[in-house]
């Protein structure tokens, strides 16, 4: 049985090698994937590969893993492979080896792509939730400070709900970006309570995974998800020790502003929580920090009158208490999200991207490849919630 198991397996690579012998050394293909012209490819011992920095790190990182090509089967018959069949085992093991590596990550680093819906003659198949996370430059978006809320937004919402939706490389790069988050906030301490926020929701979610195995579908092992739950939890744990360390400086800081200034910085807020922070940085803070006025237009600002016309708290001086029905209003109406830059979305080319104001005012440059008269007619900008929506079919 095994003898004829290695026959074929001889027989199919013999052919696959003449197939190769006659389709020539490059093959000049280029395309976004491989449906669609974009990226250029070249032929190697180990097959077509595509052009890209990363495949060439990744050929480099193989050959330093190489293994021995002395490997026996242990078998009734005790047969040693012949080095056709070394090579094949070797690359076999060596895809693995990089498949199954929790710190390999797989971004295409791509700053716009096409979404699909359905299968037309060109285009075989539809975008996922999973491949658009993967294809898109999430991982350079958490350095920008313009984009960091947006993108910590977005792994919120996909911890509370599409989690298990995602593919195995999609859930790697998902924890992979996550990481790099946590460890961007331990280094310069900007954010420390949208990430706890966003770890307690992703704790939770993987507590109920976790107990629920076998009632819900996972993808990969349970024990890996048991893992992820550690690593979370050490994450948690870390940010609850972090220290913000006091920074000595000998200029201008900020009790020195005079006071319209600071109160000008206040109502430029639009999360009640930061203004409670800012005002216990000094007793000049904490004074403005309660200013009724300043309450009753964040509350107008994010809720509408009918919402806060039903939860009116008044003193019993007869005031309205407007920080205190914010506080009420945020636990039963979701406040107004407000981002420096998001994800755009051409309607015009259904296609998804990210959008540099810079090269926009510069060169005119919308983001993607555009064939609309009026670009910009097109584009609308990509809450968190609808980026997640673009994908429900």
């Amino acid at each position: 049985m095994q003898s004829a198991f290695l026959t074929l397996r001889r027989v199919r690579e013999s052919s696959g090698r003449k197939l190769e012998q006659t389709a020539g050394g490059t093959m000049p293909f280029l395309g976004q994937d491989w449906r669609s012209p974009g990226w250029s490819w070249i032929k190697t011992e180990d097959g077509w590969k595509r052009c890209e920095s990363w495949s060439r790190e990744l050929e480099r990182e193989n050959n330093q893993r190489n293994l021995s090509h002395s490997i026996i089967l242990n078998s009734d018959d005790e047969e040693i492979f012949s080095n056709e069949e070394q090579e094949y085992t070797s690359k076999k093991r060596k895809k693995d080896h990089f498949r199954n590596d929790t710190n390999t990550q797989c971004f295409y680093r791509e700053k716009w792509i096409y979404v699909h819906k359905e299968s037309t003659r060109e285009r075989h198949g539809y975008c996922t939730l999973g491949e658009a996370f993967n294809r898109l430059d999430f991982s350079s978006a958490i350095q920008d400070v313009r984009r960091f809320n947006y993108v910590v937004k977005l792994l919120q919402l996909i911890a509370k709900s599409q989690l298990t939706s995602l593919s195995g490389v999609a859930q790697k790069n998902y924890f992979n970006i996550l990481d790099k988050i946590v460890q961007k906030v331990l280094d310069d301490h900007q954010n420390p309570r949208l990430i706890k926020d966003l770890l307690q929701d992703l704790s939770s979610t993987l507590c109920i995974l976790v107990r629920g195995v076998g009632k819900s579908v996972l993808v990969g092992n349970s024990n890996i998800w048991v893992c992820r739950l550690e690593t979370v939890l050490a994450w948690q744990q870390q940010l609850q020790n972090l220290q913000m360390t006091k920074q000595v400086n000998d200029g201008l800081t900020l009790s020195d502003l005079p006071l319209h200034m600071l109160n000008n910085i206040l109502y430029r807020f639009s999360d009640g929580w930061d203004i409670v922070t800012l005002g216990q940085v000094t007793p000049t803070l904490s004074a403005l920090s309660e200013d009724r006025q300043l309450w009753k237009r964040l509350c107008q600002y994010h809720f509408a009158e009918k919402q806060f016309c039903r939860h009116l708290i008044v003193s019993e001086k007869g005031h309205v208490e407007w920080k205190l029905m914010y506080f009420v209003l945020e636990k039963h109406y979701p406040t107004r999200e407000q981002y420096g830059d998001t994800l755009h979305f051409c309607r015009h080319c259904s296609i998804l991207f990210w959008k540099d104001c810079r090269l926009a005012l510069l060169f005119k440059d919308s983001g993607h490849p555009c064939t609309a008269a009026d670009p910009d007619s097109c584009f609308m900008p990509v809450s968190p919630q609808h980026f997640i929506d673009l994908f429900r079919f």
